[in-house]
């Protein structure tokens, strides 16, 4: 659609020297995301892979799981009061066989670009039942090696983060390293779920045997998100959050953060990670 990104003008100061210039921003505006014609969540987002994006929030929050759950998804033709269709609301229809979950006050959530899911009633009422437990037969074993090399992977692939600087990135990756998908937006929650949606139009759920790498931190959202997806093993390029440790210990995913060059802190499910040598562990 060509949204992505925009030009703005801006000035520009280097060693005291004064000069305008266009530049390249990356593009931030709101999805309303409806369930069967109800409104259910706005997330700040970059436009585009919208019906991915709506199909893999939908599966981190419980309501989809394999391809024939959904019957399709739309941008609402004459979102606005002149009629305009401004693709910015996006209708997921179900099929018949799915249970909607009851749409209150209090279960619609607002989720913005930095935080990921927000506004829910509880800690309980986020903790929503995965429906393939993360398990690996046979168990994935993923070298230290392999994992240094994961970010430069991403990185070679971010088009649009070369022309702007700020997007973040999830990317997907096979047990051996292949790059299989990686997605862009403002938000590195969003990516995560463009990556899940697209994987559950391709019927490729659940993620059995795949590792998930993302720009910046690993939070709480994005920790259950990969469990929701049955991805075995998140790794972050930055820290993660207690709550995301809690998740991941309880439910078996392997948290990987700080992943910087050959350094790296395995927060739990260290038993996937291939290491060489235990004469330092404690």
């Amino acid at each position: 659609m060509g949204r992505v990104t925009e030009r703005r003008k801006v000035l520009r100061i280097r060693d005291g020297a004064l000069s305008t210039r266009p530049d390249t921003l990356v593009a931030e505006e709101p999805l309303e995301i409806r369930l069967d014609g109800r409104p259910l969540a706005i997330t700040m987002r970059t436009p585009g892979d919208d019906f991915a994006l709506a199909a893999g929030f939908l599966v981190s929050e419980g309501v989809l799981g394999e391809a024939s759950d959904l019957l399709n998804i739309v941008y609402c033709a004459g979102a606005t009061a002149d009629g305009t269709n401004t693709y910015n609301v996006v209708d997921v229809r179900t099929a018949p066989h799915v249970v909607v979950p009851d749409i209150t006050l209090e279960r619609n959530v607002y989720t913005t670009s930095s935080c990921g899911l927000c506004g829910k009633a509880s800690l309980d009422a986020v903790r929503t039942t995965a429906r393939w437990p993360i398990a690996d037969t046979p168990p994935l074993r993923v070298e230290p090696e392999l994992l240094s090399a994961l970010p430069d992977r991403l990185r070679a692939a971010q088009r649009v983060f070369d022309r702007t600087g700020g997007l973040h990135a999830a990317a997907l990756f096979s047990e051996g390293g292949e790059l299989l998908d990686v997605r862009e937006d403002v938000g590195r929650h969003n990516a995560v779920d463009k990556l899940v949606g697209r994987a559950l139009r391709d019927g490729a759920l659940p993620l059995s045997r795949t590792v998930l790498l993302v720009s910046g931190r690993a939070s709480f959202e994005l920790a259950q998100k990969a469990v929701m997806a049955g991805i075995p093993v998140l790794a972050a390029v930055s820290a993660p959050s207690s709550l995301a440790v809690d998740l991941a210990t309880e439910t078996g995913l392997t948290l990987v953060g700080f992943l910087r060059g050959s350094s790296m802190n395995v927060y739990a499910g260290e038993d996937r990670i291939a290491l060489r040598s235990t004469a330092a562990l404690d």
